[in-house]
């Protein structure tokens, strides 16, 4: 009887040759999604002296980049990184500089900025969906790759804690519309290095007949089902703590200060939940966690409704954060498993849809309510959002996908693609 193999460690992943460079790439241009909400509130508000425009360019903005992901991330299928990024990044980025130069002075009509926000959105390039299932394509053993992808949920939450402190310092010394220049510069940057980097050379556009003699359970979404249900959950009930929080800082008398640290204590509790979650080699399959981690996420919230004070709140918060990266790891790498040769890219970008999605729509939801209901029974409704969410879902927890992952897995047969989550994140990732 062999032994077993030793557990990977974060260390490996970065020891296989090409990750190094790809992920540091990537990360310039992602940084770009951590500052482009703020950056455009901030430009359009400066430039029609109205927060209603600069809320309503910012909604556009979202809507187009959220609710087109799945359609750029299948011409990343369909043509390759190489071939699509570069055109989207470059067109993005253009469309950001042309909206950061009407911004720049006062005076250029709502409806100009409205539409070339519009028009960026539509553009905005799936930079996580094709780096996640990138990782499919350079890792071979599925324990690394489950670390590859806590790691990279890790660095989203760092992204976008980082953002809108870089947003802040740049407007202290220039207009707004700098801080969009800058996210411009960014992702055309980051993007450009990270298609020519080596791991993204080797990728080839999916090829037809194995994608329509594998791919009918996939198309049917029953595979996808899931994780794109839970995604949706956490993305409703995460998106209403911003509002919940500022509602319970007001309410107990407190500063608007004091938001963001709660709020930062929800995202180290989702990055302390996301590295110990990738460092653990879990017995249980990923599809029976999956409900566990959206009902855990669920009772936090519920259980922040009951807190006394601000300390007791955050720890609330906190524990609530430790759920959130591991279930959405874990959405993604189900969806990485079940998407056949060639929609590996798209599979990803329908569960970041619905985070993003479920995102805006519970603030919205959650600001219907909060006037009308008692603070503590909104962070309730908060919570069982994500625990119907898993409990759902448990319906939906099917058997494995035919070919989906084991410990390790052969090289693929032929040339395919494999390209490929807070409030308001309707930029992430693209």
């Amino acid at each position: 009887m062999s032994a077993p193999a030793p557990r990977p460690s974060y260390a490996a992943f970065f020891r296989i040759p090409p990750t190094r460079h790809t992920f540091t790439a990537a990360l310039i241009g992602r940084l770009s999604y951590g500052m482009v909400s703020l950056a455009v509130m901030l430009s359009v508000t400066e430039a029609t002296g109205s927060y209603a425009a600069a809320g309503t360019v910012m909604a556009l903005f979202g809507a187009t980049s959220v609710l087109l992901s799945p359609v750029r991330a299948a011409l990343i299928d369909r043509h390759g990184p190489r071939r699509a990024l570069i055109p989207m990044a470059s067109l993005y980025a253009t469309l950001l500089a042309t909206l950061a130069t009407a911004a720049w002075r006062p005076g250029t009509p709502a409806p100009a900025l409205g539409a070339l926000a519009v028009t960026a959105g539509a553009c905005t390039p799936p930079l996580g969906p094709t780096v996640r299932a990138l990782w499919g394509e350079v890792v071979d053993d599925n324990r690394v790759l489950q670390r590859a992808y806590s790691l990279d949920g890790i660095a989203e939450e760092i992204l976008f804690v980082s953002g809108p402190l870089l947003v802040g310092a740049v407007v202290q010394f220039a207009p707004p519309a700098a801080a969009l220049a800058l996210c411009a510069l960014l992702v055309w940057a980051g993007t450009l290095a990270f298609v020519l980097s080596p791991a993204v050379a080797g990728v080839r556009p999916a090829v037809t007949k194995p994608v329509a003699r594998t791919g009918r359970r996939f198309r049917d979404g029953r595979a996808l089902l899931q994780p794109v249900v839970v995604a949706a959950g956490v993305g409703l009930s995460v998106g209403a703590v911003d509002l919940l929080v500022m509602a319970y800082a007001t309410r107990h008398h407190h500063g608007n200060d004091v938001v963001a640290w709660v709020l930062a204590a929800l995202s180290l509790g989702s990055a302390l939940g996301g590295l110990l979650n990738g460092a653990v080699d879990w017995r249980t399959p990923a599809r029976a966690r999956l409900p566990l981690l959206a009902g855990g996420l669920g009772l936090a919230l519920a259980a922040a409704g009951l807190a006394p004070g601000l300390g007791t709140l955050t720890v609330a918060v906190a524990c609530a954060g430790f759920f959130v990266a591991p279930a959405l790891t874990t959405s993604y790498l189900i969806a990485d498993e079940a998407a056949p040769p060639g929609r590996r890219t798209q599979a990803g970008a329908w569960v970041n849809t619905a985070v993003n999605a479920g995102s805006a729509s519970g603030t919205a939801g959650v600001g219907l309510l909060v006037g009308h209901l008692p603070l503590g029974l909104c962070f309730a409704l908060s919570g069982t959002v994500a625990v119907a969410a898993g409990l759902l879902s448990v319906r939906q927890a099917g058997p494995r996908p035919r070919g989906a992952r084991g410990t390790a897995r052969p090289a693929p047969d032929g040339p395919q693609s494999h390209s490929g989550p807070q409030a308001q994140r309707s930029s992430q990732n693209g």
